[in-house]
């Protein structure tokens, strides 16, 4: 058996997979956020590891061995900062990914000539980097003392090691990582007053990262000496979860931000148009994602705003509407938290444009699920290549139940869907099948082939609603464009 640890933000998660793809069980213990200031968000690492311990007692209140499981992998909320000095100690509570404060420290970032080659990403205050840039000016005392810089889940490997590691796919979103060497930028490093000495060793995410120390296999009742995966970035393991190891496989999420990830060959990076581009999970391969800002939190904004009951009578109304109906809907822009693939503007907001008399609550609902839609495609057109080799993508989320959306959604990207096995536990599953190949396994043993069996699990595109879908997709993108420079701060 092999177990998969999920460091969350909102909860610490675990599952234990066998040797037969089976998820034997799982728990989880819920964390808190701790915002002590308008922008910020923190946790403290112990608080971490206490949700370890209790998620493993779960686990053993279901009646698992845990002492029967031969090897660990980690998935983690990505660009958070733990800081240690010399003696291992946590310096200060971690400033985590959606934590907002340093936005004049990406804007420094940007300002250096060599940033963007260097990093193939853009800087955003959700990255480690500006983090850091944002303690040398607030906190001097603090970044002095700093020996390591952890990201979250490596800090608890830490806590179960000793050894100070990380994995290529997570320390992507450091701006640390030079992505295509799979190695640390010295030069990104000294941009952010840092050096190489106080990164962790980097592995990549299914080789062997470290040993669990008697210690730590005492508090969590696992056995001392087993393997520590290096594991992955939430989203890299979401797709080793969901069976995505080779170029050309991927997911769509419809969570509350909607993400497009496939895997390349290579670095394609495209920070021109807000695209991630990063290290995937495993050796030799890179991934692309995009990302926008309100996909399934859109559809609950419309389900509150437009009087439905529920989501579900939000897409029954929808999908009783005639093919005629929904194309002389209005069109939604679903920029209402801004947008980040392909636009990268925060000032971006919400348009209903084309609304009429005898429209009804159920074309305005059809426009904004078709509008996030439009959005998706926009992120899969500014991955360029990396999307074009794709052949068919797993499908997660909470906005993945609605069959409705899910056609609408495989016909307007032309790339057949599926539902996979697990996909609500991708994250946890993908770290345990990285525990698996820390053990020996390939990738093609560890990752169940992606797909769906059941063919009410797959979703194909339609060539009809594609060409009914193109002119209204087009619209969209011209009435972003006439209205880009209305989008400006509320203060202004």
């Amino acid at each position: 058996m092999f177990l998969g640890i999920d460091a969350g933000t909102s909860s610490i998660k675990v599952l234990v997979l066998d040797d037969a793809h089976r998820v034997v069980a799982s728990a989880d213990t819920p964390l808190e956020l701790q915002r002590p200031h308008p922008l910020w968000s923190e946790q403290h690492p112990e608080d971490w590891w206490t949700a370890l311990t209790l998620a493993m007692q779960r686990l053993r209140d279901q009646g698992v061995d845990t002492r029967a499981i031969q090897a660990v992998g980690y998935s983690g909320q990505m660009h958070g900062a733990v800081l240690l000095d010399a003696a291992g100690g946590v310096l200060r509570p971690a400033i985590l990914w959606n934590d907002g404060r340093s936005g004049a420290a990406c804007e420094a970032l940007m300002r250096q000539p060599s940033f963007l080659a260097a990093s193939g990403n853009l800087a955003m205050p959700g990255f480690t980097a500006p983090k850091l840039m944002w303690l040398r000016e607030q906190e001097p005392d603090v970044f002095a003392r700093v020996a390591t810089v952890l990201l979250p889940k490596d800090w608890l490997r830490w806590r179960m090691s000793g050894e100070r590691v990380s994995d290529m796919s997570d320390a992507s979103g450091t701006l640390w990582l030079d992505i295509a060497r799979r190695a640390w930028s010295d030069d990104l490093l000294q941009m952010s007053g840092l050096r190489r000495e106080q990164m962790p060793r980097l592995v990549e995410g299914n080789a062997v990262a470290g040993q669990l120390t008697p210690k730590a296999a005492q508090e969590l009742g696992l056995t001392a000496g087993i393997p520590l995966a290096g594991g992955a970035g939430d989203n890299a393991a979401s797709a080793v979860g969901v069976g995505a190891s080779r170029v050309g496989e991927g997911f769509v999420s419809l969570g509350t931000s909607g993400v497009i990830f496939c895997i390349s060959a290579a670095h394609q990076p495209n920070p021109a148009q807000g695209l991630h581009a990063f290290a995937h999970a495993l050796p030799g391969l890179w991934h692309g994602m995009s990302v926008m800002l309100s996909a399934a939190s859109a559809i609950d904004w419309a389900q509150r705003t437009l009087g439905f009951a529920s989501v579900a009578a939000l897409f029954a109304a929808v999908e009783a509407l005639s093919p005629a109906q929904q194309d002389e809907s209005p069109l939604f822009l679903p920029y209402l938290s801004g947008e980040r693939t392909p636009h990268n503007n925060p000032h971006a907001s919400a348009v209903w444009m084309g609304l009429r008399h005898g429209q009804s609550n159920a074309q305005m609902a059809y426009a904004v699920v078709e509008g996030v839609s439009f959005g998706l495609m926009d992120g899969a057109s500014a991955m360029g290549a990396t999307f074009d080799a794709a052949r068919e993508l797993a499908l997660t989320g909470g906005g993945s139940r609605s069959a409705f959306w899910a056609t609408l959604l495989a016909s307007g990207l032309d790339r057949p869907l599926f539902l996979p096995e697990h996909g609500d536990v991708g994250a946890a599953l993908g770290a345990a099948r990285l525990a698996w190949m820390a053990l020996g396994a390939t990738p093609q043993e560890a990752c169940a082939a992606p797909g769906a069996a059941d063919s009410a699990r797959r979703f194909a595109p339609q060539a009809a609603l594609r060409e009914r879908l193109l002119p209204r997709h087009q619209r969209h993108q011209r009435l972003y464009r006439a209205l880009r420079e209305e989008f400006v701060p509320a203060a202004d």
